[in-house]
C-alpha cells in the first residue's frame, strides 16, 4: 500500500498530514501511525493528522469545510492540538478545499479559522470557564488537560524528566496531563517549554499549552493584557481573547503553519 503524505511543522512542532477524505486510511492500525512518526524509521512526527470529509452543519447553518481526526506520535488518536489545527488550514488551502477561512470539526467541536498569503494562521479555540488554582500550578482544559507552573530556571530545567513525573504523577491519574513551564518576560510576554502526553517528551511548540499558558497567565494576575506573546523552543506564537468574570472566549491561537514536503511511503 502506497501513502501519499504531506509534512507540515508550527513552531517546530511537526506533523504527517493525510488527505483521506476517501477513507483509505487504516485508522485503527496503531503501530502503521507509530511508525510514521518514528523519527527514524519512518517520516518522523509529533503527531499524524488525517484530513476528511465532514456533513456537519454548525447552528448557523455554516458549512463544515473538513473534519480533524489527530493521533499522537504513540498511535492513539487524541485530544485537541492547536498547531495540528493550523497546520491543517494550511494543509486544507494547499488542497484548494478552502481559501482564507475554514470551518472544521475535531474532537473538543467547532473551530474557525484564518489564514493569511504567507500562511499565518489564527484559529479560534473552545471557551475556557474553568481554571483550577492550586498552590503550585494551574488546570485548565484548552482542548486538551494543561498544567501550568511558574519556574525561574526554565534553560536549566529537564523538562522530560520533571514533565514525566507530573504528567504519570497521582495528580491525573492514568490519562495523565500535558505539562508546561513558565518564566515571564515582560509584561504581557512569556517564555514556555512543554511535556507533551502521547509523545512522552518536550516538543518545540503545543499550541494547546501555549494556549492554556497565556489564560493562566492573565487569571493569575501575572498580565493585564489579552494579547499574549509566547515564546516557545520552536519560535513565537500569539494567544489573544476576551475575559468577563473569569470567563474566556474568543479564544486565538496565531502563529505561522509551515510546509516542509511531501512525499510517499509504502507500507
Amino acid at each position: 500500500m502506497t501513502i501519499p503524505f504531506y509534512k507540515y511543522h508550527g513552531t517546530g512542532n511537526d506533523f504527517v498530514m493525510i488527505d483521506n477524505r476517501q477513507l483509505t486510511f487504516p485508522k485503527n492500525d496503531t503501530k502503521t501511525i507509530q511508525f510514521l512518526c518514528d523519527r527514524r524509521f519512518g517520516i518522523g512526527a509529533d503527531g499524524l493528522i488525517l484530513l476528511e470529509n465532514d456533513n456537519l452543519t454548525d447552528l448557523s447553518a455554516e458549512k463544515v469545510d473538513f473534519k480533524m481526526v489527530y493521533y499522537n506520535a504513540d498511535g492513539q488518536e487524541s485530544s485537541m492540538c492547536g498547531n495540528g489545527g493550523r497546520c491543517l488550514t494550511a494543509f486544507a488551502k494547499k488542497l484548494g478545499i478552502i481559501q482564507n477561512k475554514a470551518t472544521f470539526s475535531a474532537v473538543d467541536g467547532l473551530h474557525h479559522a484564518t489564514i493569511s498569503d504567507s500562511d499565518l494562521v489564527s484559529l479560534q479555540m473552545i471557551d475556557v470557564n474553568e481554571i483550577s488554582f492550586q498552590p503550585d500550578y494551574v488546570f485548565l482544559n484548552t482542548g486538551s488537560p494543561h498544567h501550568v507552573t511558574l519556574v525561574d530556571n526554565l534553560n536549566q530545567l529537564d523538562v522530560k524528566k520533571e514533565g514525566a513525573a507530573i504528567r504519570y504523577s497521582n495528580l491525573y491519574g492514568h490519562a495523565g496531563s500535558n505539562v508546561n513551564f513558565v518564566q515571564p518576560l515582560g509584561d504581557n510576554h512569556f517564555r514556555l517549554r512543554t511535556y507533551e502526553r502521547g509523545v512522552e517528551d518536550e516538543t518545540l511548540s503545543c499550541g494547546t499549552g501555549a494556549t492554556a499558558v497565556a489564560i493562566a497567565m492573565q487569571a493569575l494576575g501575572k498580565t493585564d493584557a489579552t494579547m499574549i506573546d509566547l515564546e516557545v523552543e520552536g519560535g513565537k506564537l500569539h494567544v489573544s481573547f476576551s475575559v468577563v468574570d473569569g470567563k474566556y472566549t474568543q479564544v486565538h491561537l496565531i502563529g505561522p503553519a509551515t510546509f516542509v514536503f511531501e512525499g510517499k511511503i509504502e507500507l
